[in-house]
């Protein structure tokens, strides 16, 4: 069967992430300061809230991961849960945002709860999704171009939401709702369209890669592959640490421009509001990453996927670190180190789940058995691993530099929010540029392994 994916398939798996990120960057963008400014919650107690619900997500992951393996319908393994999970996903999605008055303790109950079935339903339409990518395709340059196609989308969603949600958010509070209620019919539009995208991509897509004859079922037999593959062990990392980093500046952002940047005179704007700025930043970062994405496949290509990613985060690591001494009146250069940085980044968001799926074939080829959902699980685990440590450690910052919300800073406070824009982020691209270093599963070892594997599933 041919291995070749046409422009529609592509497109509809690229909407899939579309609509995803739109909740993702709901989450890293606008969830922890919603919690603090908005909800009412205390920064510490949120990091730790961030924290302790990633011990169920670190067992419900792999879980999905394995349950998906075991998955047999008419439509595969993967593609069914898209359909299944869409209206929960969406439900959910609006519930974390509904900002009951409960009193202290009643609200972060709330939160805990909302939060915690959110990365569940994330998990249940995420690691299926992710799998995907693995057997639409068994050609390595396809898999890059679907993951092309699916940060184009992730991209895209996100630059809708911050290009959209503050404008949103004002248009309902100027019809008479307050912030929370802007908040929650905001969201209430992006889990509607959600829901239809997963529909959409579920219809567009087609699995192709069936499993080796030879393989077998056992769930023993996938741990132990999985406890030996050096180069899983090594993604993970890398993809902890490129999360934190993003979290990082994700979560930072809207902090930095409400009490640092603050409203500003443009030259010929006039005096612009810092959540337009905030905005504008946040849509220009989304934009960059594309921008990062489409270079990544042919840089890829030319000189490897490992290099690319080592190259790429050393870039972002420097950038970020220079980001720190900009004043924030300098908003030309605070705006193109942001551009820079995010071009760097998106280099790598698509190497990391093509790469996953070389995993995926190494594992196949040296084994003789097939855990694609389980290791694409590993992959949203890590995700949401560096998601939250990224979150839990901001979190943590806010409060040990003595943050308050909707109050002035103190110098203290001020170092802390810059220090979680610039250094932190920082620390965490040089990490996963370490962990890259290590890694063995270069292109040219893969042809041969895909080359083999390909006499193998005809037979």
């Amino acid at each position: 069967m041919s291995q070749k994916i046409g422009i529609q398939e592509k497109i509809g798996y690229g909407l899939g992430d579309f609509a995803s990120s739109m909740f993702w960057k709901l989450f890293s963008m606008f969830l922890m300061i919603y919690y603090t400014d908005v909800f009412g919650l205390t920064p510490a107690s949120v990091g730790l809230m961030f924290l302790l619900t990633r011990i169920w997500d670190s067992i419900n992951d792999p879980l999905m991961g394995i349950i998906c393996d075991r998955t047999n319908t008419k439509h595969g393994k993967f593609r069914p849960y898209l359909k299944w999970m869409a209206i929960p996903f969406a439900a959910i999605g609006i519930l974390t945002f509904l900002a009951p008055d409960l009193g202290d303790i009643g609200k972060l109950i709330y939160a805990y709860i909302t939060y915690t079935l959110m990365m569940m339903v994330y998990t249940g339409v995420n690691v299926p999704y992710s799998s995907l990518l693995g057997v639409m395709s068994s050609d390595s340059k396809e898999r890059n171009s679907l993951a092309t196609f699916r940060f184009i989308g992730a991209f895209a969603g996100g630059i809708f939401v911050t290009s959209t949600a503050a404008y949103f958010i004002g248009i309902f509070k100027e019809t008479g709702a307050n912030e929370a209620q802007g908040y929650l019919y905001t969201v209430s539009i992006y889990a509607i369209l959600a829901a239809i995208l997963f529909f959409v991509t579920f219809k567009w897509t087609k699995e192709r890669v069936e499993p080796t004859k030879k393989e077998q079922s056992s769930l023993k037999d996938d741990l132990k592959d999985l406890s030996k593959n050096v180069a899983w062990f090594i993604m993970i990392g890398a993809g902890i640490s490129t999360l934190i980093f993003n979290s990082l500046r994700d979560g930072s952002m809207m902090y930095y421009f409400k009490y640092i940047v603050k409203d500003q005179d443009i030259s010929g704007f006039g005096n612009v509001g810092w959540e337009k700025l905030a905005a504008t930043y946040m849509t220009m970062w989304l934009v960059s990453n594309i921008v990062g994405v489409l270079l990544s496949t042919p840089m890829a290509n030319k000189i490897g996927k490992k290099q690319t990613f080592i190259i790429a985060m050393i870039l972002a690591a420097v950038m970020s670190i220079m980001l720190f001494w900009v004043n924030p009146d300098q908003v030309l250069l605070l705006y193109g180190l942001n551009v820079l940085i995010g071009i760097a980044a998106g280099m790598v968001l698509p190497l990391i789940w093509s790469m996953y799926a070389d995993i995926a074939d190494f594992s196949e080829w040296k084994n003789g058995r097939r855990a694609t959902g389980l290791i694409f699980s590993s992959s949203s685990m890590s995700q949401k691993m560096g998601w939250t440590l990224g979150g839990a450690i901001a979190g943590w910052i806010l409060a040990a530099y003595g943050f308050e919300a909707n109050a002035d800073q103190t110098s203290d406070s001020i170092t802390g929010i810059k220090l979680m824009l610039t250094i932190f982020p920082a620390i965490g691209a040089l990490a996963s540029a370490v962990f890259m270093f290590f890694y063995k599963l270069d292109d040219t070892f893969m042809e041969e392994v895909n080359s083999e594997l390909s006499k193998i599933r005809k037979n």
